[in-house]
């Protein structure tokens, strides 16, 4: 009993510590509405600036100092770049602190380089109470007082204050308040640097526990979205009691099922999310930004039909006087074109913002594989089960996926790819784990650089002009009806949750067929496949392209890979990738096919 009870400690410990972090990011989400994907950013700069000024001075001043650093970091970040997001559809707020995340990281490596930094122990707390019997350390019952401290303190502070009053006011009705005084700008940017704070104190506090490293970014974001999103999006008490069911989840399955620690808190989402739409304590707002622009397709008629034509002449003569490393390059835009096509699909016509589109994309590379290992079977079998198994799971996904919306049907999808991330990790025997299955090859009469080229352009092109035929056909005026008017879509007697259904499964199947070609351009698989990071490739794809524009895929997949080539032989590529995101992002969220338009009707007028 009295390790069960120090295994408790242990685990509430680590609440403790996720909570300090989710608050803040809980608080923002509250107040502005914003989904800051770079928080986990300011959670790890909490601990690189502590460690560097506790090379100078005691530890506990430098955790004081880290968490006022990053809270100007934050304020910086909100007057910069997220007080122009504020109106913007969530999509753009999600790509655009991604583009944060990776700026912050090359900022984070050029100033304390690639090395883990171990920081030193606690002054006070490096020795162990004994309770029960059982050895607790020190530092573990700190992090739990603290824990609370900070949820009493930030309860108090948004319930019982003025600025708290003041805020609330300031997030439901701006303008009013702005017309009695104050100024909504103001307590935003307070709100945000109350939350970067409590993120960069999180980190500093981390240090004595782990060294401070590049990762910690993207290994905290994702638990961290998971607790927000769990406990209610903008409860601190919701936070709080979804970090302590994580963290209990991961001390006592650890014991029980150890693998089941790298999917606990997913699957823990998962099911919260099926049966408390907007979490534990969570509540629809009327304020959350729609989760994409209301806005006709975009096509640029027959001048548009005439780029295309042109566009696929130049590709089926290119092989003849291209060297290799063109047509290979070119065979990767086409993969990458069909995979953001299908969330294009999905996202701009139907207004389902998917954070795991990966998974679909992975179920059709690991299905390729594995009946290729395992059956035998030939290529134009396996790049038919690909898309089959990818449709089987976006059917399961979906079902599950349509009865949200926003960030919470975004968060959904990331659950489900985290999940079989997890199995691709774990099942070994199966997927070969982090050894990827190996040896998928082409057929002989694709082996031919060519010839491969030949049947993705073919596969890739039918697949994204079916695509574009259905976004502008009538199912694509369906859909649009119930992304732009749900209420009165249904009024109509249009079957809303059919649609999107629909649309979810057709996304997957696209994203399964570019999965199953993959495969056999790469001639293995790995779990990175199924990753957040190609998630997020495939978001910003179509966000460089143009969410409302039918070839926007197309030219998104086709800028993104020529600057991740070209920027990635730069040092500090990241950097400017990032840049370029948030550029796009702010400037120009009907991405390049939106400013090609806009130069069109330019020329057009000064004609």
């Amino acid at each position: 009993m009295a390790f069960y009870f120090a295994q408790f400690l242990t685990g509430l410990a680590s609440a403790s510590s996720l909570f300090l972090v989710a608050a803040g990011l809980s608080i923002i989400f509250g107040v502005t509405r914003i989904v800051n994907f770079a928080h986990g950013s300011l959670f790890m700069l909490g601990a690189f600036i502590a460690y560097s000024v506790s090379q100078h001075t005691s530890f506990w001043l430098a955790v004081t100092m880290a968490a006022i650093a990053v809270g100007t970091i934050g304020w910086c970040m909100e007057r910069g770049v997220l007080r122009k997001l504020y109106a913007a559809p969530e999509l753009f707020q999600l790509v655009a602190t991604f583009g944060l995340v990776l700026i912050i990281q090359d900022a984070a490596l050029w100033i304390w380089g690639p090395m883990d930094l171990l920081g030193p122990r606690a002054p006070g707390l490096e020795g162990v109470v004994r309770i029960f019997g059982e050895p607790i350390p020190e530092y573990d019952l700190f992090l739990i007082t603290i824990g609370l401290v900070v949820l009493a303190a930030t309860w108090w502070t948004f319930k019982r204050t003025r600025f708290g009053i003041l805020v609330r006011a300031a997030t439901e009705d701006p303008e009013m308040l702005q017309a009695l005084g104050v100024k909504p700008s103001t307590l935003f940017q307070a709100t945000f640097f109350i939350g970067a704070a409590l993120a960069g104190l999180g980190g500093a506090l981390e240090l004595p526990r782990q060294p401070a490293n590049l990762m910690m970014d993207l290994n905290i974001i994702a638990e961290v979205f998971v607790v927000v999103v769990i406990g209610g999006m903008g409860s601190i008490i919701g936070a709080f009691l979804a970090a302590l069911l994580i963290s209990q989840l991961n001390a006592f399955g650890i014991l029980i099922f150890p693998e089941i620690t790298l999917v606990a808190a997913f699957a823990a989402m998962a099911v919260v999310l099926i049966f408390k739409p907007y979490g534990l304590m969570g509540k629809l707002s009327i304020a959350t930004p729609n989760a994409v622009e209301i806005a006709p397709p975009m096509t640029f008629g027959r001048i548009g039909s005439f780029a295309g034509v042109s566009l696929m002449i130049v590709l089926v003569a290119l092989p003849f006087f291209a060297p290799s490393f063109v047509v290979v390059l070119l065979s990767d835009i086409f993969i990458f074109a069909l995979f953001a096509a299908g969330l294009h699909y999905m996202m701009g016509t139907g207004g389902l913002i998917s954070f795991g589109h990966a998974a679909f994309f992975g179920l059709g590379a690991y299905g390729a594989a594995l009946v290729v290992k395992g059956f035998g079977v030939s290529m134009p079998m396996a790049l038919v089960a690909a898309p089959v198994l990818a449709g089987f799971g976006a059917i399961i996904i979906g079902w599950f996926a349509i009865r949200l919306s926003g960030v919470y049907l975004a968060m959904l999808t990331l659950a489900a790819a985290q999940i079989l991330w997890s199995t691709a990790i774990q099942w070994q025997s199966v997927t070969g784990g982090d050894d990827g299955i190996l040896g998928i090859w082409p057929s002989t009469w694709a082996t031919d650089t060519t010839a491969f080229y030949y049947l993705a352009l073919a596969l890739c092109s039918t697949t994204i002009c079916a695509l574009i035929y259905l976004s502008l056909g009538q199912h694509g005026l369906l859909l649009r009806a119930t992304r732009d008017a749900a209420p009165r879509a249904a009024a109509l007697g249009i079957n809303v949750k059919a649609r999107q259904w629909l649309a979810i499964i057709i996304a997957g199947v696209s994203a399964g067929l570019a999965g199953g070609i993959f495969v056999f351009s790469k001639g293995s698989v790995f779990p990175d496949v199924l990753a957040i990071p190609n998630s997020v490739d495939a978001l910003v794809m179509v966000l460089l392209g143009g969410l409302h524009a039918p070839v926007g895929p197309i030219i998104g997949a086709g800028v993104f890979a020529l600057l991740e080539d070209g920027l990635s032989r730069l040092p500090y590529w990241r950097a400017l990738l990032g840049i370029t995101i948030v550029i796009v992002a702010i400037y120009a969220p009907n991405g390049l096919a939106g400013v090609f338009s806009k130069l069109r009707v330019l020329r057009t007028k000064s004609t």
